[in-house]
């Protein structure tokens, strides 16, 4: 016993290393006491394997114990460089346009800061962070009449936009254990996001991933196509839905019947998608409000002194909007709507695999105070990321492994010059007695 606990002091460090995990699904009904997945629900960063947490922790132990240790880090090792490729190949377009216009600050620049704020603004970063970004650079030149070096810049470039994104709330919240209802998530976004595709990817991740029974809610009842398509990705993904029939074809109408089903059949998640037309159908906005309100009444745990139904606001679990990266800065006015309108807790960006303005992430999560959860970087049905904030950013501006480099410790060492140019700027600072 004293070696695994020696073992444990030795690998624990060394998993913390590495960010928390963002989703850990409430356990399937189906999993055993013995499963391994029973002591940490990992989504993205496992798939038979955890990155990170009490699940991975124990295997690498047990393959320390077992002498197999290396096999063990190899596994997270081969895990590690997927999750990079996708975020290198994800994120390459807006990359490379970056990057481009970075170098010209460099090759005859006059004006070095108001080029680098231009720079900035074109990767549609926002005002806010350009700003910053770039009083960050002032402040911390030794010298008022020069610029940083490339690296310096980087480090600072990197160092903001990490601070701007890692809000500490990325993580899909999910149902506790003892909770006598399933999940739901509430999706919503407007036609040509890619929202029903994002529905038929979570749920697979949730099927495969997470161990979870998944119903999908069919609730789109206005699209032509809608219920088919989602029918669709259901078969695909090889979970159940639930659509409307003769007796229920409004949304409220079909999302009550799926949350009967989902309670009586005790499914682990109930996916709702909901009718995708723009924010200022005031008739849409109506629906959307009327929809959460059924979750919350049917979802109640206690009643008033009337025996009426309490609504439950700890449901739905998130309502999260799903927007096309490709459309910047201009999705935010309908998101503003939905946030101030239905409530929102959260943002999946959708499509950075074919859009150069994948710096838009950072503006629209920003600008509406919403954390990032998920993010596409491709066409295929694995291609739905957790948000990992130093991920995208090293992705975004071509850093270490995610930046489609082969250098693993690039990011760290930005990191640490940019501690060094902060505590040199610290002691240039005038003492106020």
């Amino acid at each position: 016993m004293m070696k695994r606990k020696n073992l444990l002091a030795w690998i624990f460090p060394l998993l913390l290393a590495t960010r928390t995990v963002a989703f850990a699904p409430k356990l399937s009904s189906s999993v055993t006491q013995n499963s391994p997945t029973e002591l940490s629900m990992v989504f993205d960063f496992f798939k038979k394997r955890s990155e990170e947490g009490l699940e991975q922790l124990s295997k690498l132990s047990d393959a320390a114990y077992k002498g197999q240790l290396g096999a063990g880090l190899k596994d997270v090792a081969a895990y590690t460089k997927e999750t990079n490729q996708a975020f290198a190949s994800g994120l390459a377009k807006s990359r490379n346009r970056l990057l481009a216009n970075l170098e010209s600050i460099y090759t005859g620049s006059e004006d070095a800061l108001e080029d680098l704020q231009d720079t900035l603004l074109q990767a549609d970063l926002g005002s806010a962070t350009a700003e910053d970004i770039v009083e960050e650079v002032k402040s911390l030149r030794e010298d008022s009449t020069k610029f940083l070096s490339r690296n310096d810049l980087m480090s600072v470039m990197r160092g903001k936009l990490i601070e701007t994104l890692d809000t500490g709330d990325s993580a899909v919240r999910f149902a506790q254990e003892g909770d006598k209802y399933p999940t739901v998530l509430f999706i919503m976004g407007a036609n040509g996001m890619g929202k029903t595709t994002t529905i038929g990817k979570l749920a697979h991740r949730l099927r495969t991933e997470g161990n979870q029974t998944v119903l999908m809610a069919a609730c789109d009842t206005f699209r032509a196509g809608a219920v088919e398509q989602l029918q669709q990705w259901a078969d695909r993904a090889e979970v159940d839905m639930f659509g409307p029939s003769e007796k229920t074809k409004s949304p409220a109408a079909v999302l009550y019947g799926a949350l009967d089903k989902a309670i009586a059949e005790k499914y682990d998640t109930l996916l709702v998608d909901t009718s995708g037309r723009l924010s200022n159908n005031d008739a849409l906005t109506a629906e959307l409000v009327k929809m959460k309100n059924v979750i919350k009444k049917r979802l109640s745990v206690e009643s008033d002194a009337e025996g009426k139904p309490v609504p439950n606001e700890a449901v739905p679990h998130e309502s999260l909007l799903v927007l096309d990266a490709a459309q910047g800065r201009m999705a935010l006015d309908s998101a503003k709507v939905w946030d101030k309108e239905v409530g929102l807790t959260g943002l999946i960006l959708t499509k950075l695999d074919g859009s150069a303005r994948g710096g838009s992430v950072v503006a629209v999560s920003r600008e509406l105070n919403l954390p990032v959860k998920l993010i596409g970087v491709g066409e295929g049905i694995e291609d739905l990321r957790d948000f990992e904030p130093e991920k995208f950013v090293d992705g975004l501006l071509g850093i270490g492994a995610a930046g489609g480099k082969s250098s693993a410790s690039e990011g760290a060492m930005l990191a640490s010059r940019l501690e060094t140019l902060r505590k040199e700027r610290a002691q240039r600072a005038p003492v106020i007695k």
